[in-house]
């Protein structure tokens, strides 16, 4: 796929580290209950890890008790959807649409009006107020 922010895997890995680079490039995931974002619930923008792009706004984040990070919406165009059949599962995956990033999965059980939950690894993303 072809996204508007192209690097090489070396410059991938010499930005973003090596925990990072699992998760945003390797397709990664944290430990549940782990991350820095996951209870978190400041008002600001959440944003891509690698690239900075925002996706989502805070006020679309809720406690999901899942152990990641969990989001009802993400900012219009700003969220790819790919079909992801790893570890015997049928999911849909999320990734940033300007660079490509793995950010994590969306559910259809979603405890809000969409009905979704965004499960978002908090390594692939950053805070901005």
């Amino acid at each position: 796929m072809d996204y508007k922010i192209q690097k090489s895997e070396e410059e991938w890995k010499a930005q973003l580290g090596a925990e990072r680079f699992h998760i945003l490039r390797e397709k990664g995931t944290e430990y549940a209950f782990t991350g820095k974002y996951n209870l978190h619930f400041e008002k600001g923008t959440y944003i891509c890890g690698g690239c900075g792009t925002p996706l989502f706004d805070s006020d679309a984040k809720f406690e999901s008790h899942c152990g990641w990070p969990s989001f009802d919406d993400a900012i219009s165009g700003t969220v790819e959807y790919q079909k992801d059949t790893s570890h015997g599962m049928l999911r849909t995956e999320i990734l940033c649409a300007s660079c490509g990033g793995h950010l994590g999965h969306v559910f259809d059980d979603g405890p809000t009006q969409t009905k979704q939950r965004f499960c978002v690894n908090s390594l692939s993303i950053d805070f901005k107020m």
